[in-house]
């Protein structure tokens, strides 16, 4: 065992953590940031390449919808296996088996293959990157007490919209120049080089199993955000069960809405550039600049949300509108969006709903990961992660289906329906955030 898999101990009564801790917890935030950015350039192959694709394999929209959403088949059930599992196996040894299986999944299909090997391929990727977000919000976090956890849990989101901004030029100059089959080739040698640095940097932090601190009675259970920084936590006991904290109204909330911004993210994977370029009128060059602006908007999100959310939370906020009031409110405007894009004449507006509709909507992956977090005691994160993603997921095997099979029915104008469908996700999403959300007053009913 190297000094590297021992997370540094934070002295108890201390009310700062020592550089060495805190340089430690931010390069392998970095890391697990550069992970997810690995994670989401493999998913966004197949909707960068999708007309090359449809074109060399002969593959209808539905059939490449299908072989999109086959992606997603063993993705929700491994997201929540692999979460409980993290409960008792620690999740550095996780988080580097998945790099090493989703770049392994991948080889087959970067050396040649049809519809088949597309589908195999695409299911063992998924099998391997279901948990891994989950998985590096719990190793992340677990190097901060819960009132600093907004930035680095936003940051581990944040490496999903970098992961796509980075893919979109870079694979798209490879699958032009050197076919589509090559940048499959480029994200699972990626894959490996992350592996190799993981094994010497990577680790967990002294807050793995913590809890945060619990106010007077009476005074709000779990509310720690105003606490004093660098406040050391304190263990919590195993408490409730899995399915209790799985039938809070904040957990229900939270997945619901982080099934909406999912379903936003599946569309924008895998149908974003061609409803551009076949139903906009966009050239690939144009697509690929709008879908930067996209996932742009989104990393700005995130940020902002983390921003805003910190600060409300520093001055006595309730959770419930701090974390769910502010992403729901994104939700809602990303739904209002998506409603009216459609209707408007192709043009600047057109462009502005877009990225406005599929941007917004990123950050309650952020909001609900924190929210989760600050709800489940310190032994249920994992499983209670874990099992929102497999839920969550779900919407990345519905997503890509329906919308191939609304165009091969509507050409065009399956688009259309496509968005208002969306539009309609998101404002049931945004409704559960601002209604449900209430980690307060759940994690004292959970601690009875």
């Amino acid at each position: 065992m190297t000094d590297t898999d021992v997370a540094p101990a934070v002295p108890a009564g201390t009310s700062k953590t020592p550089s060495s801790t805190r340089r430690r917890a931010w390069t392998v935030t970095a890391l697990l940031v550069v992970f997810m950015m690995i994670n989401f350039a493999d998913k966004s192959v197949l909707g960068l390449a999708a007309e090359e694709i449809r074109e060399d394999l002969g593959l209808t929209a539905s059939a490449f919808g299908l072989a999109s959403s086959a992606f997603f088949l063993l993705f929700s059930v491994s997201g929540a296996a692999v979460g409980l599992l993290a409960d008792r196996v620690r999740p550095k040894w996780l988080l580097l088996a998945m790099a090493v299986l989703w770049s392994l999944s991948q080889a087959p299909l970067a050396v040649g293959g049809g519809l088949a090997v597309l589908i195999t391929s695409r299911v063992l990727l998924g099998a391997a990157e279901g948990p891994a977000f989950p998985v590096a919000q719990q190793a992340t976090l677990s190097w901060f007490p819960d009132h600093r956890r907004n930035l680095p849990g936003a940051l581990i989101v944040l490496g999903i919209t970098l992961g796509v901004l980075v893919a979109a030029p870079v694979l798209t100059w490879v699958i032009q120049n050197h076919g589509w089959r090559s940048a499959v080739a480029v994200v699972a040698l990626v894959g490996v080089v992350w592996a190799l640095l993981w094994v010497r940097l990577g680790g967990e932090g002294p807050y793995a199993t913590a809890s945060a601190p619990k106010g007077p009675a009476g005074s709000g259970g779990a509310r720690s955000e105003s606490a004093p920084a660098g406040a050391p936590t304190v263990s919590a006991p195993s408490s409730a069960p899995y399915r209790r904290v799985l039938a809070t109204r904040t957990w229900i909330g939270a997945t619901a809405a982080y099934f909406g911004t999912y379903w936003v993210i599946a569309f924008a994977l895998v149908w974003l550039p061609s409803y551009l370029q076949d139903a906009l009128g966009y050239s690939s060059a144009g697509s690929t600049r709008v879908v930067m602006l996209v996932w742009g908007l989104g990393g700005v999100a995130v940020l902002g949300q983390a921003g805003l959310t910190g600060r409300l939370l520093r001055r006595g906020t309730p959770s419930r509108w701090a974390r769910g009031g502010v992403g729901g409110v994104l939700l809602l405007v990303g739904a209002a969006a998506c409603l009216a894009l459609p209707f408007a004449p192709v043009g600047a507006l057109t462009a502005v709903l877009l990225v406005a509709g599929f941007g917004l909507a990123g950050a309650m992956s952020s909001v609900a990961v924190t929210t989760v977090t600050e709800l489940a005691p310190a032994d249920r994160r994992g499983g209670a992660l874990g099992i929102m993603n497999a839920v969550v997921t779900t919407a990345g095997l519905l997503a890509p289906t329906l919308i191939g099979h609304l165009v091969d029915d509507h050409g065009a104008d399956g688009y259309r329906y496509a968005v208002l469908i969306t539009g309609a996700v998101l404002l049931l999403s945004g409704a559960a955030a601002l209604t449900l959300i209430d980690p307060d007053r759940d994690a004292r009913r959970l601690s009875v």
